[in-house]
């Protein structure tokens, strides 16, 4: 693998990056089709998966090249698909398109798919190179490979905590924690997602809009999630007055009250049922498995440290980022950011820091779950 290659794969990487939250339930794939005898190639073609799935980003890709891909190479984040769906396999297009070379990042784990694509476009003399920036693209196609594999979507936790650990004063003093670079961070991350998750205590204490407030990306805000096992969300709150702009959901147990369900409805906010835990709260992994029915692979959690203590223990956490802000609490304390069964994944090695940056005067630490 040259140079060029990984020259196009990162730019094939970046153009999925670009409908991450809005290609569900399919992957964000990206695809760039490159011509030319090495040292004078030129790109000729490139493509990204569609809102809403479909079409694929193969087809975009030599649609875009036209006659130039012939003879061409074809750089894909995700094996190609070889399956017949809502729409012919990617690999047919990649045949009757004559490219003589394909390179990918990932092997797609659908079963209808895994490793017969590549199978498929090898029988057809087509040269093949795979496993090019890998790891990248795992993280890129979390959500799908997630879903296929365990049944639900990816989730990614984030915590912002001060310098000495607490994410809020006492009693639940709600604190500006981060700065705006982390903030944009933050809001970025929103509109990477399928649905930005909440636990009802941070919806009633800190009264959230959960939107993307990034110039030119408001039209991104993803589908709001309240887990709120007695239907405690007021009437009041941002998100209920704002859910006929902005899609929310709220999960709750059948111990609800009915009459709740129908106020929270007439303001548009849609009321499901899923089954609860011992404790009588809702259950985390039936509550993703729901989410992963309707279709959505990445949700990103901003629930506070109860919640999140609630998914390590649950094992449900695949990425963690960690904000530590400027400024401290000081005397008198307050409720610690990182609980005891978050604090033992990391410390067990079960969650393992990949990448830190500063944004800003904060620091973010991402882990992700170890393999």
């Amino acid at each position: 693998m040259s140079e060029a290659d990984h020259r196009a794969m990162r730019l094939a990487l970046a153009l999925g990056r670009r409908n991450l939250g809005r290609a569900r339930p399919n992957p964000s794939v990206g695809a760039v089709v490159v011509a030319g005898e090495p040292g004078s190639e030129r790109i000729v073609g490139q493509g990204v998966t569609a809102p809403g799935g479909r079409p694929h980003a193969e087809p975009e890709a030599l649609a875009m090249a036209g006659g130039a891909a012939r003879g061409a190479t074809l750089y894909v984040t995700l094996e190609p698909c070889s399956h017949h769906g809502q729409t012919p396999p990617c690999t047919d297009a990649i045949i009757r398109a004559g490219i003589a070379r394909v390179v990918t990042a990932l092997e797609d784990p659908d079963p209808r798919v895994s490793g017969r694509g590549h199978r498929r476009l090898a029988e057809a003399g087509i040269r093949l190179t795979t496993g090019i920036l890998r790891a990248e693209a795992a993280r890129d196609h979390i959500g799908h490979v997630t879903g296929t594999l365990h049944g639900r979507p990816s989730l990614h936790l984030k915590l912002a905590r001060t310098q000495d650990g607490f994410a809020a004063g006492s009693p639940h003093q709600r604190l500006q924690i981060t700065g705006p670079i982390a903030n944009g961070a933050v809001h970025l991350w929103r509109a990477h997602a399928d649905a930005i998750m909440v636990g009802i205590d941070t919806a009633r204490a800190d009264d959230p809009a959960l939107t993307v407030r990034l110039p030119g990306l408001s039209e991104r805000s993803p589908l709001r999630v309240v887990l709120d096992s007695k239907l405690r969300l007021q009437p009041s709150a941002h998100l209920v007055r704002g859910a006929r702009d902005i899609p929310t959901l709220v999960m709750t147990t059948r111990s609800a009250p009915v009459h709740t369900k129908r106020m929270l409805a007439s303001f548009g906010v849609e009321v499901i049922t899923v089954e609860a835990d011992p404790a009588g709260r809702v259950d985390l992994r039936a509550a993703l498995e729901a989410l992963a029915e309707r279709g959505l692979t990445r949700i990103c959690s901003e629930g506070g440290p109860r919640l999140a203590d609630a998914l390590a223990q649950a094992d449900l956490v695949d990425v963690l980022t960690l904000i530590t802000g400027s400024t401290s609490l000081g005397e008198g304390g307050g409720l610690p950011a990182v609980g005891p069964h978050l604090g033992g994944r990391i410390a067990s090695g079960h969650l393992t820091a990949i990448e830190t940056r500063d944004l800003g005067p904060d620091r973010a630490v991402t882990y992700e779950r170890s393999a």
